[in-house]
């Protein structure tokens, strides 16, 4: 059986902020899972960089593993420090954007058909 969750070890004990680097004037990402159900990737952001408003098919979690991030959902506004989480719901604009070097956990969860 492939792996479901690749692009890192495992039974190893990890932290899991360090499994992505910042890189100067770049978001980078690394997706650890992703089929028609889910999709669970890291992303490092530069500071100042941005994921533009943009929607969903499903619910999605962030999970803030570093720095401060400026979370838009339908127009409001959400700070989000390391170890806080918040959820987008599916169907709604929303974006992200680095106040600082940001590091996060991105979990989405499409609605099965």
């Amino acid at each position: 059986m492939d792996k479901l969750i690749k692009n890192i070890e495992h039974k190893t004990v990890l932290t899991i902020k360090d499994e992505v680097t910042y890189q100067k004037g770049q978001i980078v990402s690394k997706t650890l899972a992703q089929n028609e159900h889910h999709s669970l990737t890291l992303f490092a952001f530069d500071k100042g960089e941005e994921i533009s408003t943009h929607e969903s098919g499903g619910d999605a979690m962030i999970v803030a593993l570093d720095g401060v991030g400026r979370i838009t959902i339908e127009g409001e506004e959400f700070i989000l420090n390391e170890g806080e989480t918040i959820v987008m719901p599916a169907k709604k604009p929303h974006a992200v954007f680095a106040k600082e070097q940001f590091k996060m956990l991105l979990i989405v969860m499409f609605p099965e058909e």
